[in-house]
């Protein structure tokens, strides 16, 4: 009779917590209260462990200690009338205080490959300071050729500092050249670390992580794009690959953005002070695009990344082309897409054809019908993981970054994008995507209309929990 006695106690707790607990979407509760009744005792441990989005009270409390500390870098008045973007601009400032700036250039990289050998070359002709923040650092070839280009501008003098995901970057903070970094004179954090597991549940989610890609250099070069510290042939899961990404390579105001946002995730987990490298005076004024860094996480404004997309989706009129990994997306996000299309605006979105998470592929195929119903046109990409997430509004506006468009990406991890407005650069983005196509296959709804029943059952079940994937 105790088991039964601390089982009930266990659920009603749990079940209480769900349905009081502020900004949760109907879904996410529904789905959380199946896992809860239909698993016994282990429905409560998981709700227990990855329930909440609590990083714990200190981490918040300095978070929040370091956000006062550093003042976001202020912007001139572009002084323009608005165009296109002007309310897209406003909701990314909203979300995570950074204003609209001019006068900036950007190149999209070729391919992963010369991500890195273009990054390198950054590093080793750097003068002052080297920031890197990966999710994902692996000690193959392009994870080392990046190390050993911060141990050489370390030992010439050059402030570097890198911080990694805990968890995404395990075995790299095991490897000899994390201490190999060390020694060099890098100075090193981990984000979020995991500590005692047992501990984790009264303080803090254990997978909330630091999915950010940032790379700083002399306060006015930045990287932002999908791309890991890694190799293209990504070893962990090689037989999904290549991983296909892009990244674009910043120069100008908008670099400080992310520069303030390397310095908040640094000292918000325990980096020493950068409130000097931020107070140095911005280089002069070049002529160039508009750009904003939108950064999210479970400590920022709710549901804040899924408020983006929902916007860029609403505010397009004759194009939207989109591609994601991962597609586990909230109502509000479906319905954008469906409406997007329904009112005849030519929508494309790209997905992997094999994902290296089961639950997330088949989640994303549950939502095919409506989509395909409404006008989207799906593809699914062969010829590897296609990696990127990316989105082309109108030929004018893009987004691009660390931000998938699934539940993680919208309420549990950390990420950073930027929002452009420019057409150069939008049409390289686009014709990327339109070279994606080439290696995708086009979804039809007679294909999705010819789906097993056992097919379609398992995905509509994995849906039923996509809220907690």
């Amino acid at each position: 009779m105790l088991p039964i006695a601390i089982h009930l106690a266990l659920v009603g707790f749990c079940s209480l917590h769900i349905l009081l607990r502020r900004h949760r979407q109907p879904e996410s509760r529904l789905a959380w209260l199946a896992i809860l009744f239909a698993l016994p005792f282990a429905g409560a441990l998981a709700y227990l462990l990855l329930g909440t989005t609590n990083i714990g009270r200190t981490r918040v409390e300095r978070l929040r200690d370091v956000s006062l500390l550093l003042p976001v870098p202020k912007a001139a008045q572009l002084g323009e009338a608005q165009s296109h973007a002007s309310l897209l601009f406003r909701v990314g400032a909203s979300i995570s205080g950074y204003p609209v700036v001019g006068g900036n250039q950007a190149e999209l990289m070729a391919d992963s490959d010369a991500t890195i050998r273009r990054m390198i070359d950054d590093i080793d002709q750097a003068r002052h300071s080297v920031h890197l923040l990966f999710y994902i650092w692996l000690a193959d070839h392009n994870g080392t050729a990046v190390a050993e280009a911060l141990e050489r501008a370390a030992r010439r003098g050059v402030a570097c500092r890198a911080i990694v995901d805990d968890i995404g970057s395990r075995d790299f903070i095991r490897s000899p050249l994390w201490a190999t970094l060390a020694s060099a004179g890098v100075k090193l954090a981990r984000a979020l670390p995991v500590g005692n597991p047992l501990v984790r549940i009264v303080n803090g989610r254990i997978d909330l992580r630091n999915h950010r890609k940032i790379v700083v250099i002399d306060n006015d070069i930045t990287y932002c794009g999908s791309q890991n510290c890694a190799d293209p042939a990504f070893l962990p899961k090689a037989r999904y690959g290549p991983w296909v990404d892009a990244v674009l390579r910043f120069e100008g105001p908008v670099a400080r953005q992310n520069q303030h946002l390397f310095a908040i995730d640094w000292m918000g987990n325990g980096g020493d002070d950068m409130s000097a490298c931020l107070a140095l005076p911005l280089p002069p004024s070049n002529p160039g695009f508009k750009a904003q860094v939108v950064a999210t996480g479970p400590t920022y404004r709710n549901a804040a990344m899924a408020e983006m997309f929902e916007s860029l989706i609403y505010a397009a009129r004759d194009e939207l082309f989109i591609t994601t990994p991962y597609y586990v997306p909230t109502l509000a996000v479906q319905s954008a897409l469906c409406a997007a299309a329904n009112r005849g605006v030519k929508t494309n979105i790209i997905f992997p054809a094999r994902n290296d998470d089961f639950a997330v592929g088949a989640t994303s195929r549950s939502h095919y019908e409506a989509l395909l119903d409404a006008g989207v046109r799906i593809h699914e990409y062969h010829a590897g993981l296609l990696h990127t997430k990316s989105l082309t509004l109108d030929g004018q506006i893009t987004l691009i970054g660390s931000a998938n468009m699934d539940r993680r990406s919208f309420d549990l991890n950390y990420e950073n994008n930027i929002l452009i407005e420019d057409r150069g650069i939008t049409a390289a983005i686009h014709r990327r995507q339109q070279d994606y196509l080439q290696d995708c296959r086009e979804i039809t709804s007679a294909e999705v209309a010819a789906w097993g029943v056992g097919r379609r059952l398992w995905q509509n079940m994995l849906a039923i929990v996509g809220p907690v994937l």
